[in-house]
């Protein structure tokens, strides 16, 4: 009888490990399939060449200057 819960406990334990090994196998795959595809295009906001984007200047100094140009 301990030599069936033997051979129970192996089969279980091939039967996890191989399923924890076919997960491990997919989730790779997923992820160079990923890594295969341009980041930048892919995103729908992303600005086209030549698009012009707006820049704010908030560094200490001018934030400063802003400040004592209301007071």
């Amino acid at each position: 009888m301990e030599a069936f819960f033997g051979i129970a406990y192996f089969i279980c334990f091939a039967v996890i490990a191989g399923g924890a090994f076919a997960l491990m196998r997919q989730n790779l795959q997923a992820t160079d399939w990923s890594s295969r595809t341009p980041a930048a295009s892919s995103h729908p906001e992303a600005p086209s060449p030549g698009d012009q984007l707006l820049y704010v200047d908030l560094n200490r100094e001018r934030l400063e200057r802003l400040l004592e140009e209301t007071a």
